[in-house]
C-alpha cells in the first residue's frame, strides 16, 4: 500500500496540562463539577480538515479546550492548500512572490500555508500538526471527484484511521458536510467519520461544525449532504460555543479576538480576512459513528466549556518571560 508522506510538527509541550493543573491549585481557581471532570480527564481532540485555515470554524472551541480545560488538540490537514493561489494577491507583496501566477502559487503555497497554519496553531494551542500533502486541485462540490481524482487512492483513509488509533482521542472536530460545501470538506469529514466507525474498541465522538449568529440571521441546517454512496446520520441535539462571551477588564474582551488572531495568521488567503468578527457562534452536531454515549460525551464537553468560558486561564505575575526573548 502507498503511504502518504506525513509531516509532523509539535508546537506545544506535553507538560502543559500538568502545569495547568498545578497553576489552578496555586491560584485557588474554583471549578464547577463539570469543569473539574473535564480537566481531570484532560480532553484529547483531533481536527480533521481538507485545507489549512479550515480550523477557523471551531477556533474558539479549540482555544478553550487547550487553555481553559487543559486539554490537547492535534490537527490533521489532508491537502497542501495549493489551490488557494487565486486569493493571494495581497500576500504577493508580503511574501515577495507572484503567488497568483498559478505555477508559482502551486509551487510556493504549500510551504507558506504550512507556516501560516503553524502560527494559527500556536495561537489556538494546537500541539501537533499532521500533513498528508494531497493535491488541492480546484474548487468543486463533488465529493467523488475529490476522492477519486484529486487524492491518492488508498492513502487518506488509512492515514486518518492510523492517526485516530494512535492518538487516543476523545473527540474529532470536522466541518459539517452541507450540500453546498466544498467537495474537499465533505470528503475530509466523511473520511474521518468512516475512520472512526471502523475503529475497534474506544471511539472518539465526531462533531461537525457550522457558524451561526445569535440573532438568528444565520442558523445552521443539520440536514446534511445526501448520497447513497456516502451515507451518514446526524444525531439530535446541538452544541454551541459562544465567541462573544465577555471577560477581562470591564468585560471588554471576547473570544472573537482569538478567532481574529487565528484568521490573521492565514495571510496568503485574502478572502479569509473578511471573516473578522463574523460568526458569533460555533455550532456542532454529532455525526453517528456507532457509539451509544456520543450525546452524553458531547454534552459533558460543552457544558465544561460553557462553565469556564467567562474565566480564561491567567498566568501568575512571576512567570518568567525569557521565552519572549528567544
Amino acid at each position: 500500500m502507498t503511504h502518504a508522506k506525513e509531516h509532523t510538527v509539535n508546537l506545544r509541550p506535553r507538560l502543559m496540562s500538568f502545569c495547568f493543573v498545578l497553576l489552578c491549585a496555586a491560584l485557588g481557581v474554583a471549578q464547577t463539577p463539570a469543569a473539574a471532570a473535564a480537566k481531570s480527564a484532560a480532553p484529547r481532540a483531533l481536527i480533521v480538515v481538507a485545507h489549512p485555515d479550515d480550523e477557523s470554524c471551531f477556533a474558539a472551541t479549540v482555544y478553550e479546550i487547550t487553555h481553559n480545560l487543559g486539554g490537547t488538540v492535534d490537527q490533521l490537514v489532508i491537502t497542501n492548500g495549493e489551490g488557494g493561489y487565486r486569493y493571494s494577491l495581497l500576500a504577493e507583496s508580503y511574501y515577495g512572490v507572484a503567488l497568483t501566477d498559478e505555477a508559482v502559487g502551486r509551487k510556493m503555497l504549500p510551504e507558506i500555508r504550512k507556516r501560516e497554519l503553524m502560527e494559527a496553531g500556536r495561537i489556538l494551542g494546537i500541539s501537533n500538526h499532521f500533513f498528508l500533502d494531497q493535491r488541492d486541485v480546484r474548487y468543486t462540490q463533488d465529493i467523488d471527484e475529490v476522492l477519486e481524482q484529486h487524492w491518492q487512492q488508498g492513502v487518506v483513509l488509512p492515514e486518518v484511521t492510523r492517526r485516530l488509533e494512535s492518538g487516543n482521542y476523545d473527540y474529532v472536530f470536522t466541518l459539517f458536510p452541507t450540500p453546498d460545501t466544498h467537495g474537499g470538506h465533505k470528503a475530509a469529514t466523511l473520511t474521518a467519520l468512516q475512520a472512526a466507525q471502523q475503529m475497534k474498541g474506544a471511539k472518539p465522538v465526531v462533531l461537525g461544525c457550522q457558524w451561526g449568529q445569535k440573532d438568528g440571521s444565520r442558523q445552521p441546517s443539520w440536514e446534511g449532504y445526501k448520497s447513497e454512496a456516502h451515507p451518514f446520520r446526524t444525531l439530535p441535539g446541538e452544541y454551541t460555543t459562544d465567541r462573544t462571551v465577555k471577560f477581562g477588564f470591564r468585560d471588554a474582551i471576547s473570544y472573537q479576538t482569538i478567532v481574529n488572531w487565528e484568521i490573521a495568521a492565514h495571510k496568503s488567503q485574502g478572502q479569509m480576512q473578511n471573516a473578522y468578527n463574523h460568526g458569533e457562534l460555533e455550532e456542532f452536531a454529532v455525526l453517528d459513528d456507532g457509539l451509544t454515549d456520543e450525546a452524553a460525551r458531547a454534552g459533558e464537553l460543552f457544558k465544561a466549556l460553557q462553565e469556564t468560558a467567562a474565566h480564561p486561564r491567567r498566568l501568575p505575575a512571576d512567570v518568567p518571560a525569557a521565552h519572549l526573548l528567544k
